[in-house]
């Protein structure tokens, strides 16, 4: 089912009640505390641009910003592009696993419009947004989906439909972060399926919170290029860098 609450008009009541909540209980920085905002600006000033990286998979590429890495030249994953406005560094870290393990849903307002920013700055939208699923047993223990969190305030900062039930995670597989690469792979093979056909989607995009390997959304990506999508892009809140690759300061 596609949600398109966030292009009809609950979208103009939805953002009536949050500024009135606001007015009433003001909300305070996630980092510094300052009231007024979940990330004063100073704070997201400071949070770790990704800097100059391969479009196909936003690994850093200095030479060449803009450009294709080594790997992807050779072996160009099966996803058109991934995008990222930060590294998954302090003190963006903090937040990341404040919303994720903490329940911190609050912090997926700001994260998720940013990052439907740093997409729509460089590119038109796609049809569809697709949140990475979680298995329904890992869901109901932690209660909520960070990934369509992250989607949905993307959603509705963008105008994209979203299809918060489309992909569905029919292995409980265990967390990728326990894992190296070559177990990743393994680890998400045949994970997921499809509830639904695409209905007529042709450009869509995988949202999730980090993308360290890629694997996840590499074998997502296959999985919505056999069922039709002959553009399937990825935004993530952040990229996990390789050992050594210093990040930066957001570009202001």
């Amino acid at each position: 089912m596609v949600d398109r609450g966030g292009v009809d008009g609950g979208r103009s009541w939805g953002r009536l009640l949050r500024g009135l909540l606001d007015w009433l209980l003001p909300p305070a920085c996630a980092l510094c505390g300052a009231t007024g905002a979940l990330l004063c600006a100073p704070c997201l000033a400071e949070l770790p641009a990704l800097g100059p990286a391969c479009r196909r998979c936003a690994l850093p590429l200095p030479g060449d910003p803009g450009g294709l890495c080594g790997p992807c030249l050779r072996r160009p994953p099966p996803f058109e592009a991934l995008t990222a406005p930060f590294a998954y560094a302090p003190p963006l870290d903090r937040l990341l696993q404040a919303l994720k393990y903490r329940g911190r849903l609050e912090l997926a307002r700001p994260l998720g419009e940013r990052l439907a920013e740093s997409w729509l700055e460089a590119a038109p939208p796609p049809d569809l947004l697709l949140p990475v699923p979680l298995h329904p047993r890992r869901l109901r223990r932690r209660g909520f989906n960070q990934a369509l969190e992250l989607a949905r305030s993307a959603a509705r900062r963008g105008g994209i439909p979203l299809a918060p039930d489309l992909l569905r995670r029919v292995q409980d597989t265990p967390p990728q972060a326990a894992l190296d690469a070559r177990a990743r792979r393994a680890n998400v093979r045949g994970a997921f399926a499809l509830a639904a056909g695409l209905g007529g989607a042709r450009r869509v995009a995988l949202v999730d919170d980090v993308v360290t390997t890629g694997h996840t959304v590499s074998e997502l990506a296959r999985l919505l290029r056999r069922a039709g999508a002959e553009e399937v892009q990825v935004w993530a809140a952040a990229r996990a860098l390789p050992p050594r690759v210093p990040a930066g300061p957001a570009p202001c």
